[in-house]
């Protein structure tokens, strides 16, 4: 069984905390009951990534999709996350998991700002066009590991030493 494991940074408010819970909620709503679906956070608040990886264990998840809940692929969607979840994941050789890049640059994070601006798209960049990278100079590297040109290219994007069969 699939599970998606989501996580963010996690604070004292716990209004924030409470924020992943409603996301995590509609996620498991869309993902549908095939789909174990919980949240973590890395430090602050519980359950932390241990407890999360181990709720979807527990719930039936064999192969877990660990998403930072972030928007940057800043140090901790690249490196304190994986190195997190890599430390929960040794209690159960037998789940396969993998870390996905932060949010990054897509087209749907694009829709929700100029819909919170109230103003409509000009543009719908569907299909291969979403794929292309945002950079003014094209380089494929500004938005690090969550460029969509380079994801799109590659259905599966691992962090290193985090995915195991």
């Amino acid at each position: 069984m699939k599970g998606i494991l989501i996580v963010d940074h996690g604070s004292q408010k716990r209004e924030a905390n409470d924020m992943l819970i409603c996301m995590a909620n509609l996620i498991q709503t869309m993902a549908g009951a095939e789909v174990v679906v919980r949240h973590a956070h890395m430090e602050l608040a519980h359950p932390e990534i241990r407890e999360g990886f181990a709720s979807c264990v527990e719930a039936g998840a064999t192969d877990v999709t660990v998403f930072p809940y972030m928007l940057s692929p800043g140090r901790h969607s690249t490196a304190d996350i994986p190195r997190m979840v890599g430390e929960a994941a040794r209690n159960y050789p037998h789940v396969s998991f993998r870390v996905t890049p932060a949010f990054g640059v897509h087209e749907k994070l694009a829709e929700v700002v100029l819909d919170r601006a109230q103003i409509q798209p000009v543009f719908d960049p569907a299909g291969s066009e979403a794929a292309q990278c945002w950079d003014p100079n094209c380089s494929e590297t500004l938005c690090g590991d969550a460029c969509r040109a380079k994801t799109s290219a590659t259905p599966t994007t691992e962090a290193p030493g985090t995915a195991r069969s």
